[in-house]
């Protein structure tokens, strides 16, 4: 009786802690929603495009700063692994400091920053 009691015990144990893995029950937010690590790649460098082209047409800093954040804050969406995650926070770094530069006026700082945060896109392809 004890042996089975041991062997109740250690098989409810194992169905219990299969039936919570976090891997068979993740999922996103409601109303969120996810993309696949490259679409997101593709996403911000669509977004910093748009951005450079706002700067291209005469936008007012407010607005080229405007654009430059929703290109950062799509940049979040990128996670594959941990040398993803390293690359992509070097792309945050870029967009952080073209953000500050536009704000400021100095558009040609802030290509330079979206030309850099474009070359390590670049290079996070690769990783993906």
């Amino acid at each position: 009786m004890k042996i089975l009691k041991s062997a109740v015990v250690a098989f409810s144990l194992a169905v219990a802690m299969g039936s919570f893995s976090t891997a068979a029950v993740a999922e996103s937010d409601p109303g969120r929603v996810t993309h696949k690590p490259i679409d997101a790649v593709k996403g911000v460098q669509d977004l910093i495009a748009a951005a450079e082209t706002a700067m291209n047409n005469g936008a007012s800093p407010a607005d080229a700063a405007a654009a430059i954040k929703k290109a950062a804050n799509f940049a979040e969406e990128i996670n594959a692994n941990d040398r993803v995650a390293r690359e992509n926070s070097k792309v945050a770094k870029h967009m952080k400091a073209a953000e500050k530069a536009a704000k400021a006026g100095s558009f040609d700082e802030a290509k330079g920053h979206l030309a850099g945060a474009k070359e390590t896109l670049e290079n996070l392809k690769k990783l993906i």
